[in-house]
């Protein structure tokens, strides 16, 4: 998940002694199929998992043993619930002969699907996606114990992350294509706020430009918060958090930054309000 950097940033390490020091560790991680078998941190205060192999079709082998790591975070960052879910997103219009997951049928904002390139049909492929990640969730953590489980019930509330990057299948014809992009994108939010979720939206502002461009007011992605991606040390993490958000309207609320090759997170809202309750399902963000 992790995107490259875009610009350069003065290797500075966490102030882990700082952390260390008052309290228990403020750092979340991000992880998916990649870490697979490999020992997972154990000063987590929040997580993030994907719930994808890569792309946005795939499943995650290794979801049920990384959502139970994400609840065994501390929560020590009350801005942040300790469990929080990823997903791949693209848009595979301009190569849709070379799949089998483009619709062919449906009506939404943009008009009727007929199967072709269009906004209409790059919605529905959003609604699919998001339709089966939610649907992987629910077969794959419905039956752990505890409060890992996630039924129906849990995704009132449930923080999904919209994971935007150009490594993955994007349109790239000019304003048209950033339109398609972006309807895909807005079928993803509104079918995953639909059954209840919290979203929001993780790329660079480099890469968010590439793909979607501006964002109208009357776009269901106005106003949702972001999760920049692009440090590569803590300090820059924090630099980050001062940036432009995706869209206007929302906030930055993460920012991740890479050490030792493992995805960290930091919170731009850090609980310096000690006596602030725990973010609950559901609780306004």
């Amino acid at each position: 998940m992790t995107v490259a950097a875009t610009v350069a940033v003065l290797a500075v390490a966490p102030p882990a002694s700082a952390a260390e020091e008052t309290g228990p560790s403020t750092v979340g991680y991000d992880v998916s199929y990649p870490q697979c078998g490999t020992e997972l941190p154990d000063d987590a205060a929040y997580a993030v998992i994907g719930v994808n192999g890569g792309i946005a079709t795939t499943e995650n082998p290794c979801l049920a043993d990384q959502w139970e790591w994400a609840h065994g975070s501390s929560g020590a960052v009350s801005a942040q619930p300790v469990a929080q879910l990823y997903v791949n997103t693209a848009n595979p219009g301009e190569v849709r002969a070379q799949v089998s997951t483009w619709p062919r049928t449906g009506v939404n904002r943009y008009g009727v699907c007929d199967g072709g390139n269009t906004a209409a049909c790059s919605y529905e492929y959003g609604v699919d996606r998001a339709e089966d990640d939610v649907r992987m969730v629910l077969d794959i953590l419905g039956d752990l114990p505890g409060d890992a489980a996630v039924t129906e019930a849990d995704l009132e509330g449930l923080r999904w992350w919209l994971d935007v990057e150009t490594m993955n299948t994007w349109q790239t014809d000019g304003v048209q294509a950033r339109r398609n992009n972006r309807a895909t994108l807005e079928g993803m939010a509104d079918h995953l706020t639909s059954v209840g979720g919290w979203v929001g939206l993780y790329s660079t502002g480099y890469q968010w430009g590439e793909i979607v461009g501006d964002v109208p007011r009357w776009s269901s992605l106005y106003e949702l918060d972001s999760w920049l991606a692009g440090a590569q040390s803590w300090a820059g993490a924090v630099h980050n958090c001062r940036d432009e958000p995706l869209v206007e309207g929302g906030q930055v609320v993460l920012s991740q930054y890479v050490v030792d090759d493992l995805d960290h997170d930091h919170s731009c809202a850090l609980p310096q309000d000690d006596g602030a309750a725990p973010w609950t399902p559901g609780a306004p963000r």
